[in-house]
């Protein structure tokens, strides 16, 4: 307790080690982590774009075997996918070096075969075979397929400099 004649006390919080950065909460790690989807959708959403593209156009428009149309369309995406996550979603990240740029083409080979295979049970095992079909079971492979996606990516091939 202060009497009149004695300067109120304050507490000073012990001064931070430098360089230091403070623990995220939680909150801030689930805001962190919302963002990084919206990039990552941004990017996956342009990318799912020139997949049905280039998939329509190579199935129905040159009519192309319908493996051939999805792995083509696929491949094509994962490219245009690399420019955007390098270059906006993932640009915090760290640098880019061959490692990464092998770990994404790997990561994204898997993801093709994950992609591939599903569309193939669809495709011919329940015969989705027609314009609308062929189109639902492409968008139903790159879904499920997105979600390998985006687990590897963030944890292995973008991942955050080590300091």
């Amino acid at each position: 307790m202060t009497t009149l004649h004695e300067p109120p006390t304050v507490s000073v919080p012990a001064p931070a080690v430098p360089g230091a950065l403070p623990k995220p909460s939680g909150a801030d790690r689930l805001r962190r982590i919302g963002k990084e989807v919206i990039k990552f959708g941004i990017v996956g959403g342009s990318g799912v774009g020139v997949n049905f593209v280039v998939f329509n156009l190579l199935l129905h428009g040159l009519s192309w075997g319908p493996m051939t149309s999805t792995i083509l369309a696929s491949c094509v995406a994962i490219c245009t996918n690399y420019l955007g996550f390098r270059f906006f979603a993932y640009r915090d990240r760290a640098k880019r070096t061959k490692q990464q740029i092998v770990l994404f083409f790997v990561f994204s080979g898997l993801g093709v075969a994950v992609e591939s295979a599903l569309f193939y049970v669809a495709y011919h095992g329940l015969d989705w075979s027609g314009p609308l079909g062929s189109n639902i079971a492409k968008a139903g492979s790159i879904v499920l397929a997105s979600a390998f996606r985006f687990l590897v990516y963030r944890t292995w091939v973008f991942q955050h400099d080590r300091h």
